[in-house]
């Protein structure tokens, strides 16, 4: 089928209102642009944000019969319980926020004619999430047209059967018997096969049935089938095959042709193997997966998804040292799996926040039983042709997986995810540790709880609740840190709580449960174990534990970048940055991310890149040396260190340096003097106090005999420092986003933390898309053209326009800045 962006000419509104309509191209975040305040329902966990109702509507005109037998419709994501109307008639609804929603439109339609779209998007029923969710049509919108005989949408799926030689298998569902033909493209344009023929054929009631045939054919719930499909098939042996892997991602792409319809897909040579031999392989080799958790969210730019900011985050991932990347809590949307097949990292894909049990009073809990397996059906066709999703995930943190009817639910869900896709596996992850806690009547939610302490809060005048249900547990980790979880893992009652939903996973997903690692190898020979979640500073010790034992698969650290919601969650800050006695409402963001929240790495990245032995040190990283007033705590941050030396007017004030390397010993020299010499030890960190003076802080690693293995510095900046506009790419594309640093530094680059600025930014050829800092404390949101920096910086979102040059200018009262940017 025709594949026609439908993102333009929408206007929208709060519901049930006389509000004025606002024209936007979609994806569009709603919530990003209301007002925040300490009313706020769902709280610090979206960011203190208003939560609304909204309406869009679109009018177009339908093609006609002879443009279009066939017109489909798809929303790759609207938040959340979504209600769309053509013309005034329902055509679906559906519950999740962060799955696709499509159907067969033409029966509704008006062909040739004018028709109108509507789309209902609901968000005030809050609380409903435990981060920032974003509300409205945040993913794309898609119109497909096609023939009388047609393609359907996800009926195209591609599977490696062997890569010695290279076979795969391609299966292509249509709407009718008939003769289909197949084009395998290599990844350097050449033709691998071409136009080899299979006839379809109609599918058994048994097949059709698993195959998601006739769903919801009156579309009352969503994603209509055909009423019972036929099917072609293939198999293709593949001569110098270019095989897919995280090094080499080579993408082939198959194209099926029926009738006058075509439709393709690439897809990677690759196998995937899970076993107690040899843990997770692919191409029979095997693989630690070095991995970072992500919320949905993309930073400044809210809940909207762009390929820009997919590809973005997943590239300054790996160039962190992560291969993997697993997405909390909710399927990923496609052009982040997109990105991650481009460029060869690995993706788990998870399905929800809870099962039968409510978190937060109006989330998924009330549909995951009526809905589960249309859920998971439409994942796995998301999913089915991207080789970069290795696994899949059926929860997070379910407290329900240590009851008998949560057991069983683990189960059923690994069965079902089988029966559509037996090529990956399957796993879930459990706090362990949060298990037996819930057991003991610990943290559970209940809404008699939510109201009661809102009540309280309310007679108090302080607005301020005490935690309920999973926040319970945040809170918790929060005040007696990260060994709390780890240690309470290691309980026999948390043995006993999980290791029935673990049997019915093929990995099983541990949430801090690095200390039981060890003993669940040894009692349980055949289980494969993944930290599904777990804190930055125990990346040196997993590593050392997977390089022994194949059957620890992997890590996933929370967070490799920071996200909106949970505000000040995982956040170190100090009065400068966020008053002691400011209205609370002013967090924004989480602060727990070895990239904060505009993409930098912090020192937390760099120690991590040595534990993962990706770059062997040294790194320096240093507290803010002038820094006093610190009032936050948080389990999930290691260290406040950043990667400057710049503290003027801070001489002679003690500054706590940390060097992270692999090696015997590491000698700290301050301006030619050596200041100390220290064994990073198992740890990979050595610590020194300093007194700050203007210079050159250099650190060199020596192996046991005293060779010098590694060196690096930090040097002061210069005392002219001035506002510097630095871009991520040199080119634009004409309507794409384009990232552009702002930052404090002297005349050879050299950043300044110190100081607080004010920095106003104005586009010329493009629009300002978002503008803000990294602090997760910050009032004034993302939408504005000012932003104060956070230690000397902020970033700039522009959208290209035409041709030529874009020109982005700054500045901060004081001086101005300008940078022109080629637009191609």
């Amino acid at each position: 089928m025709r594949q026609i962006s439908f993102g333009e000419g929408w206007k929208y509104r709060h519901l049930n209102t006389e509000d004025a309509w606002t024209e936007v191209t979609l994806p569009h975040d709603a919530m990003l642009h209301e007002r925040r305040s300490i009313e706020s329902a769902g709280m610090h966990n979206i960011g203190w944000f208003e939560g609304w109702d909204y309406e869009y509507v679109k009018t177009f005109k339908a093609p006609s019969k002879e443009e279009a037998a066939h017109v489909f419709f798809e929303f790759e994501g609207v938040y959340h319980n979504a209600e769309v109307y053509l013309n005034g008639e329902k055509v679906c609804e559906r519950p999740y926020g962060y799955t696709q929603i499509y159907f067969d439109a033409t029966k509704f339609l008006k062909p040739g004619e004018e028709n109108e779209i509507r789309v209902i998007a609901h968000n005030a029923d809050q609380p409903n999430s435990r981060w920032y969710s974003g509300s409205g049509i945040y993913r794309p919108v898609w119109m497909y047209t096609g023939a009388e005989e047609f393609l359907p949408l996800y009926g195209l799926k591609v599977r490696t059967l062997s890569v010695d030689p290279a076979v795969i298998e391609v299966i292509a569902e249509t709407s009718a018997a008939g003769t289909a033909s197949l084009t395998i493209v290599d990844p350097d344009g050449k033709t691998a096969a071409e136009n080899v023929t299979a006839e379809a054929a109609e599918l058994s009631d048994g097949a059709a049935a698993a195959a998601g045939a006739g769903r919801s054919a009156d579309g009352s719930r969503g994603n209509i089938c055909l009423a019972k499909p036929f099917r072609a098939s293939w198999r293709i042996e593949i001569p110098d095959a270019q095989l897919w892997d995280t090094e080499h991602p080579n993408l082939y792409t198959a194209k099926v042709k029926f009738g006058k319809d075509e439709e393709e897909t690439t897809f990677g040579i690759r196998t995937l193997t899970w076993d107690s031999d040899n843990g997770i392989a692919i191409n029979g080799k095997h693989v630690i997966l070095r991995g970072a958790c992500i919320h949905s969210d993309n930073q400044l730019l809210g809940a909207a998804t762009f390929p820009e900011a997919e590809a973005r985050r997943v590239r300054i991932l790996k160039e962190n040292g992560y291969n993997a990347i697993r997405s909390a809590h909710n399927p990923a949307c496609k052009w982040l799996l997109d990105e991650c097949d481009r460029q060869g990292v690995l993706f788990m894909d998870e399905y929800v926040d809870c099962w039968y049990i409510h978190k937060t009073r109006y989330d998924y809990a009330g549909y995951v039983m009526d809905w589960w397996k249309e859920d998971l059906r439409d994942m796995v066709d998301k999913d089915f042709n991207h080789p970069s999703v290795i696994l899949y995930s059926t929860g997070n943190e379910v407290a329900e997986s240590g009851q008998k009817k949560g057991i069983q639910f683990v189960k059923s869900m690994t069965k079902y995810l089988h029966s559509l896709d037996p090529s990956r596996p399957v796993s879930c992850g459990i706090n362990i540790f949060f298990n037996l806690m819930y057991r003991m009547g610990f943290g559970v939610y209940s809404d008699d709880k939510a109201k009661k302490e809102a009540a309280k809060a309310e007679k108090s005048g302080k607005k301020k609740q005490n935690p309920v249900g999973s926040e319970f547990y945040n809170t918790i980790a929060g005040i007696f840190g990260d060994k709390t979880m780890k240690l309470g893992a290691t309980l026999h009652g948390c043995d006993v709580l999980t290791r029935d939903s673990f049997a019915n996973m093929d990995v099983a997903g541990y949430n801090y449960g690095l200390f039981r690692y060890g003993h669940d190898l040894r009692k349980y020979p055949n289980r494969l174990i993944l930290g599904s979640e777990t804190f930055c500073k125990d990346a040196v010790s997993f590593w050392e534990q997977a390089k022994k034992n194949k059957r620890i698969v992997g890590d996933f650290v929370w967070a490799g970048m920071d996200y909106l919601g949970e505000a000040g969650i995982g956040s170190t800050e100090y009065e400068d940055y966020a008053p002691r006695n400011a209205d609370r409402s002013g967090w924004i963001a989480a602060g727990s991310g070895r990239l904060d929240l505009t993409g930098k790495p912090i020192g937390e990245a760099r120690y991590t890149q040595v534990a993962f032995e990706q770059d062997m040190g040294p790194f320096i990283a240093v507290s803010p040396v002038y820094q006093t007033g610190y009032h936050t705590r948080s389990a999930w941050k290691m260290t406040d260190a950043i990667e400057s030396w710049s503290w003027r007017g801070c001489e002679g004030t003690k500054a706590s340096v940390e060097v992270y390397a692999r090696a015997a010993s590491v000698d700290l020299i301050l301006n030619g003097k050596k200041i100390g010499t220290k064994n990073p030890g198992r740890s990979c960190t050595a610590r020194f106090t300093v007194p700050y003076e203007n210079g050159r802080l250099e650190a060199v690693a020596k192996d046991e005999s005293g060779r010098e293995i590694g060196r690096r510095f930090l040097e002061t900046a210069k005392e002219n420092v001035s506002l510097h506009l630095l871009p991520e790419t040199e080119k634009a594309e004409s309507g794409k986003l384009v990232y552009v640093r702002l930052r404090y530094a002297d005349e050879n680059g050299i950043w300044s933390p110190m100081g607080h600025h004010s920095v106003k930014v104005r586009v010329e050829n493009g629009t300002l898309e978002a503008l803000g800092s990294a602090c997760p404390f910050n009032p004034d949101g993302y939408l504005t053209d000012t932003t104060k920096t956070y230690y000397g910086e902020a970033l700039a979102i522009v959208r290209a326009g035409k041709t030529g040059e874009v020109t982005v200018f700054a500045e901060d009262g004081d001086s101005s800045v300008s940078l022109e940017i080629p637009v191609v």
